[in-house]
């Protein structure tokens, strides 16, 4: 589960940069005319050296995403140009999204054994077309710079980040609310490889779709992050929401949280504890933002959480959580607020914790106010989904499965109650 406590030790493993070299390797003597060298590679991620062991390899071919890779690296193959690769890139990494979500959603044949609501193929098999795109040498010069480009183009494509689109007009009264939802790439893989995450889960079950409320359907856009402090430090949240944020009618956050409940999370915080990430990189700062001068400490939800919190949304119990740590005013240590942040102080914790999830909420509801919109919005903590008992190596079973099922239903349960109750 995302880590929720300010007192969680930093990570200990030395922080590992995906560097993407710039330099063209230069020939100390005038060479001969030829092609242009191109630049070298760097080397795969720890996240991506992953894909190396059993457990990947094997959820890659029992969810049926084993050949997308390989189709990826001879797509690259042809590329004779950057325009070349840059279209392969693009559809390729469209068409791996659309493939998850077309599982997640029941349309067309399931390929692979594991059941259709897996988030870990979509995960696995980006890593893998990311790490060929890293890796690959083409025939042509290719800068730092144009690599970083292609790589980033390829992450935004598979993640759904950059199909955020609502149809029609926008507004009550256009027929229909728009309801913008985020999840999160499975994470904390060296404790257990064979992790899943159900707010990404739910974001492919979702996307798309239509949830009937008592004042009319209300159309779902979602999309998934990577569990990494540079992403979000380089601005991965605000240039994915900030053109869908203002033609939404809802938006939520949502990630994995707590054993055996859901949260809504009322007050999100300006500080990274520490926690270490997909690639094993440590952050203990302030949430690096733009226009720092004008950072708030503390963002609000603006959720119904007690609409949500009061209605049958399914098995799990939903809390109104108000809790923070906070430094306050005037002192240097920090101090649990079940209630909420006191004036002046310090965040060191909102109620979703230090780490990432808290950073997505901090920063979405951070520019909803920044584009001075008045809409509801706001975290969702899910509960851990967990294997059934007794379960250390198998990859599924039926318990897995059904809290999954579960987890991805009162989603849409809740979304479904906040989006009836802002009215």
């Amino acid at each position: 589960m995302f880590p929720i406590s300010v007192r969680v030790p930093a990570a200990t493993a030395a922080a590992v940069a995906a560097l993407l070299s710039p330099a063209l390797a230069v020939p100390a003597q005038a060479a001969p005319p030829g092609p242009a060298t191109p630049a070298v590679p760097a080397p795969a991620t720890v996240e991506e050296a992953r894909l190396d062991r059993a457990v990947p390899q094997e959820l890659l071919r029992r969810g049926g995403f084993d050949t997308v890779a390989p189709a990826f690296a001879r797509s690259l193959a042809r590329a004779g140009s950057y325009r070349q690769a840059e279209k392969a890139v693009a559809g390729h990494g469209a068409a791996l999204w659309q493939r998850a979500v077309d599982r997640a959603q029941g349309r067309g044949p399931l390929a692979g054994d594991l059941s259709r609501d897996d988030d870990r193929p979509l995960y696995w098999a980006r890593l893998a077309m990311v790490r060929e795109l890293r890796l690959w040498q083409p025939s042509f010069g290719l800068g730092g710079t144009e690599r970083a480009g292609l790589l980033d183009r390829l992450e935004r494509s598979s993640r759904g980040q950059d199909s955020l689109r609502f149809p029609g007009g926008h507004g009550k009264g256009k027929g229909f609310k728009r309801i913008l939802m985020t999840g999160f790439d499975p994470f904390t893989l060296d404790r257990d490889i064979r992790i899943s995450n159900p707010s990404g889960a739910t974001a492919l079950a979702l996307d798309g779709t239509v949830i009937r409320t008592a004042e009319g359907p209300a159309r779902v856009e979602a999309a998934v992050f990577p569990v990494r402090w540079a992403d979000f430090a380089g601005g991965t949240v605000e240039r994915t929401l900030r053109p869908a944020l203002p033609k939404a009618d809802l938006f939520t956050t949502v990630s994995q949280g707590r054993p055996g409940r859901f949260d809504i999370e009322r007050t999100n915080g300006a500080w990274r504890g520490g926690f270490g990430d997909n690639d094993n990189v440590s952050r203990l700062e302030t949430v690096p933002v733009s226009d720092p001068a004008t950072q708030p400490q503390w963002t609000s939800s603006t959720l119904p959480a007690a609409a949500v919190v009061a209605a049958p949304t399914g098995r799990f119990p939903v809390y109104d959580n108000t809790s923070v740590t906070e430094i306050p005013a005037g002192g240097t240590t920090p101090v649990d607020r079940p209630g909420g942040p006191t004036p002046g102080s310090t965040a060191r914790a909102g109620g979703g914790g230090n780490y990432l999830s808290n950073e997505i909420a901090y920063r979405a509801t951070l520019l909803r106010d920044r584009l001075g919109l008045d809409i509801p919005g706001g975290h969702v903590h899910t509960p851990v989904l967990a294997f059934g008992a007794g379960n250390t190596t198998e990859l599924t079973d039926p318990v897995f499965v059904q809290n999954r099922l579960d987890i991805i239903a009162q989603v849409k349960e809740i979304i479904r109650v906040a989006a009836e109750a802002e009215e």
